[in-house]
């Protein structure tokens, strides 16, 4: 046993930190030999200068087991993932120094430049780049970004920590300015013209980037014709230019609470190429012969020049399906009424074929000028978002499907099999409801397993828990430059085509079919060529996903942030909620509004309390109670913390109405509603 023991303490393990908030951390390998090896706890002792993400060689150390976990020292560190950090300044013992906001970065960094700033003042935010990692850790300043409780300013932080710039540099700029404001007459008789038919723009209200316009009739053979027409961004956006560098590196558009990054300057997305009513745009068509049932019979995609009708909103759409409301609407609400037909064959395609429709409201914070959270609201999509949804996923499919069958080197959105010990521990949470989704023997899973046990859940307590837990158990979608299906959607062929104003792939997708305009003989292109696109392809499509995750991390933090914001001033008032989920240190409650904070079982001090994995469950070691996913419960909520985004409750009991509440403690503030 020495032996074995000695020899694991000589192996040495590349891989990355992750930094706990209380100062340890964990070591993932780069490659794991096992299960048991996937990662290596590091006491915040052994840790030395390394800072979360770096990638990191560890050597093994006594004890060997932390938890079921190797234990490990970190000796050096490979490559830096950290040179920025944002934080709050202050003077210490006459250093000045920055306290991070990250609170995965425990130290504080001394500031060698600060007294250079003579409008630096203690309690501003500020950008500090690192100069040394060796203990003291030292930085400069690199921007000052104002007081802390100065509007905007705690969104900017989160932004800054991402490395996000919000303003474009000057070379593209100037770009931007010399493009085009008017569709040249030159370029209209170059193309098909579709400025006759009445297409339509529906978005929010507060949209200004317009991606997509569709069109549809129904023919008197009950067959349908669907246009869908996308801006065509490649026209004006060339390759290897200022402007496609930029949207190469950004990626995507940005949508924090409170404003919006976006990928192309405003003179293209609000301007030339966004598709607003009533001016000439160039597009890219897709257009459609759906049979009786909505099967895409034939297609066409070709660039054409469009001249969009009318700028509708998802509000009055949806109040004329719902309503049978119309102002304005008289002249298209049979086209309007055609749409919705076509979206309701389009989603039983998919539900037949198993696609998974988690349809999980999301959670908007509204400020006011200050940017002071006043209310949260669930945005649940209606009827008008899904007639738009099902239109682009149509034209997505049939994209992707036509590069296919051309066999051309192409981007394509892949949604891989769920990892399988995930669908174990979905399958351990649907036991408790007698539920159970078949592997194959390959142990693959088939999305229409997934999607019927998802409606056993329907209009239920347990459907939205049920659903983030299967949520959480999928793969992330991607961009690969390899042909993949997309598990989600049940779909064999998937891209993202209709957004090339706000995603760089759908841009990207527009050249690469752009290309098949001009060469449709494929024998032109050598193997050679069709290998060294991939590569580059391949690249794209790695930046892009890394992209959108850091969007998608950006958008959530900045939520979280005025949730809990907004969640103070309820402090020490009394709340109904739901059990989502059951953890062996507590167990987390969602309230009406979607915020969730945490019950932690130190304080459940009426019982001492056990965590029953097998069950999803907390119970009482006397008295039997049982605490379980779905449990309606009443919690008093008693901190908002927002530097770690955390919401505390304790429990209060069953859940009450508000007038018991009022009778109960005589106080009508405890029986607030969020």
């Amino acid at each position: 046993m020495t032996r074995n023991k000695k020899r694991r303490n000589d192996k040495f393990i590349i891989g990355y930190l992750s930094v706990n908030t209380r100062g340890f951390g964990f070591v993932t390998p780069e490659t794991a030999e096992s299960k048991k090896d996937s990662d290596i706890f590091i006491p915040a002792d052994s840790i030395s200068t390394a800072l979360h993400g770096d990638k990191v060689k560890v050597k093994l150390t006594p004890p060997w087991d932390y938890r079921g976990k190797p234990e490990g020292k970190i000796i050096k560190v490979l490559e830096r993932a950290t040179t920025t950090v944002v934080g709050t300044y202050s003077i210490i013992d006459t250093f000045d120094v920055v306290e991070p906001d990250d609170m995965r970065i425990s130290r504080r960094i001394i500031l060698s430049n600060a007294k250079t700033f003579k409008n630096l003042k203690p309690g501003m935010k500020i950008v500090v780049e690192i100069t040394k990692y060796a203990s003291p850790i030292t930085g400069i300043v690199t921007e000052i970004l104002g007081k802390r409780k100065e509007p905007g300013v705690d969104i900017l932080a989160v932004i800054r920590r991402y490395g996000i710039v919000e303003e474009f540099p000057q070379e593209v700029l100037e770009s931007a300015a010399n493009v085009e404001k008017e569709v040249s007459k030159e370029e209209k008789s170059k193309r098909v013209s579709r400025r006759k038919l009445k297409i339509v723009t529906i978005d929010g209200e507060d949209a200004k980037d317009l991606d997509d316009g569709v069109y549809a009739e129904r023919y008197s053979t009950g067959e349908y014709f669907l246009g869908v027409y996308i801006a065509d961004v490649s026209h004006y956006v060339k390759a290897n230019t200022p402007l496609d560098i930029e949207a190469f590196e950004r990626g995507t558009s940005i949508y924090p609470v409170d404003r919006v990054v976006p990928m192309l300057p405003k003179e293209l997305s609000n301007g030339i190429c966004s598709l607003n009513a009533g001016v000439d745009r160039l597009a890219m068509a897709c257009e459609m012969i759906l049979d009786k049932v909505g099967n895409v019979k034939k297609y066409e995609i070709f660039p054409t020049v469009i001249h969009v009708h009318k700028r509708l909103t998802y509000t009055a759409v949806n109040d004329l399906f719902n309503k049978g409301e119309a102002d304005n609407l008289n002249d298209i609400a049979p086209m309007l009424s055609t749409l919705r037909d076509i979206c309701e064959l389009r989603k039983k395609i998919r539900f037949k074929r198993g696609a998974i429709d988690f349809d999980l409201a999301e959670i908007k914070v509204l400020l006011d000028s200050k940017g002071r959270p006043t209310d949260i609201v669930k945005r649940e999509r209606n009827l008008a978002e899904s007639v738009i949804e099902e239109c682009m996923l149509t034209a997505n499919e049939t994209v992707a499907k036509h590069m296919y069958d051309l066999q051309r080197p192409f981007i394509y959105r892949v949604h891989e099999q769920p990892d399988s010990d995930k669908v174990d521990n979905l399958n351990s949470l649907l036991a408790t409801f007698g539920l159970h989704i078949n592997k194959r023997n390959d142990g693959s899973v088939r999305p229409m397993d997934i999607q019927k046990v998802l409606n056993k859940f329907k209009g239920t307590n347990a459907e939205k828990i049920i659903s983030n837990v299967a949520l959480r158990s999928m793969q992330q979608a991607h961009y690969t430059a390899d042909y993949g299906g997309h598990f989600g959607l049940a779909a064999q062929y998937y891209t993202h085509f209709t957004s090339p104003i706000r995603r760089y792939p759908d841009l990207i997708v527009h050249r690469l079919l752009r290309e098949t305009f001009n060469n449709t003989d494929n024998r032109k292109i050598s193997k050679k060529q069709i290998e060294k696109v991939k590569a580059t392809l391949a690249s794209i499509a790695r930046q892009s996903s890394e992209r959108e995750r850091r969007a998608v991390e950006i958008e959530r933090e900045t939520t979280d942030l005025k949730s809990v914001e907004y969640m103070q001033k309820f402090v020490g008032k009394y709340l109904n909620g739901v059990i989502v989920s059951v953890t062996k240190f507590g167990f987390f409650v969602e309230l009406a509004n979607g915020v969730d904070g945490l019950v932690r079982l130190s304080s459940m001090v009426d019982d001492y309390y056990i965590y029953v994995e097998s069950e999803f469950a907390i119970v009482g070691e006397l008295s039997g109670k049982t605490f379980k996913i779905g449990d309606e419960v009443r919690v008093k909520l008693i901190e908002a913390n927002v530097a770690l985004r955390q919401i505390t409750f304790n429990l209060a009991g069953k859940v009450v109405k508000s007038e018991e509440l009022i009778a109960e403690t005589g106080d009508k503030s405890n029986s607030e509603s969020v």
